[in-house]
């Protein structure tokens, strides 16, 4: 992890990430940017200082904006980190990717704005369509606080393909905290099985990593993934859920089209969605 971009709304989540991403930058010893980006009533970019006067309002938002950039930018530069800071006009979810393909930034960072629950956009950005596009894997910062470094790490997935990719990125960051990795596979109502024969793909699966020492294993027999994920939390709390994605689908298929999206949706938890790469 050598570059992290944190795209901001500054609302209570977002700011919840650009902490985390200051914690995990320092970690690392990583570079951290930060981006806003606003809607403008015109083409901001081309108006001129007299022009700009026309519009108190916008001139106002603007100014808020690089102060709260600059708080972040101060925060990070205090950390010893090496910050830089991105005001972007009339921007959307391509843009975030676009800059992000740019600086080629392996790691991203976000909060959910909005209501408890559900997803919301960050200023015209929307997070579910940044969560199955992005290349590089990325962190969703949700309604509870976040405890880091982590220390229990939940890995979901149906095992049943290669996640080697995804579960080294998962590793790093658990090696990093000194944390233990939690890797758990749903049984659905359709895929009801003992919870021996379910742990069979998940030994194998580990077989890639001898030297893996701390770690769980668990099986559930739920109706849905979500419900499984639930429930495993209920009996063992967890500081982040860490789950892997296709790209151009979206989704693991055991887990229907959208099951990311829904887990990163309704979970108060961090969500960390990784893509496997083909």
């Amino acid at each position: 992890m050598k570059n992290i971009l944190v795209p901001t709304d500054f609302s209570e989540n977002c700011t919840k990430a650009a902490h985390l991403g200051i914690k995990m930058a320092k970690t690392y010893n990583a570079e951290i940017h930060f981006l806003h980006q606003m809607t403008t009533p015109v083409d901001w970019v081309k108006l001129d200082k007299l022009k700009e006067k026309r519009y108190p309002e916008t001139l106002k938002q603007i100014g808020a904006a690089k102060a709260n950039l600059r708080e972040l930018e101060k925060i990070a530069e205090h950390e010893g980190l090496k910050c830089r800071t991105f005001l972007q006009f009339d921007s959307g979810q391509k843009d975030i990717l676009e800059h992000s393909g740019h600086f080629h930034h392996d790691f991203i960072i976000t909060g959910s704005s909005g209501t408890k629950g559900r997803v919301r956009e960050i200023t015209g950005s929307n997070v579910e369509k940044i969560v199955r596009k992005a290349n590089a894997p990325i962190i969703v910062v949700k309604e509870e606080e976040v405890t880091f470094p982590f220390k229990d790490i939940l890995f979901v997935s149906d095992f049943e393909e290669d996640v080697s990719h995804p579960f080294q990125e998962v590793l790093s960051i658990a090696e990093k905290c000194d944390a233990k990795i939690h890797l758990l596979r749903i049984n659905t109502e359709t895929d009801f099985n003992s919870i021996e024969v379910g742990l069979n793909p998940v030994k194998e699966f580990l077989e890639k990593f001898p030297d893996l020492k701390k770690f769980s294993m668990s099986v559930h027999n739920e109706s849905s993934v979500e419900a499984g994920i639930n429930t495993f939390l209920k009996h063992q709390p967890s500081d982040l859920i860490a789950m892997s994605t296709h790209g151009k689908t979206g989704f693991l298929s055991l887990f229907s089209k959208s099951i990311a999206e829904g887990v990163t949706n309704h979970s108060e938890l961090p969500v960390m969605t990784i893509h496997i790469k083909k």
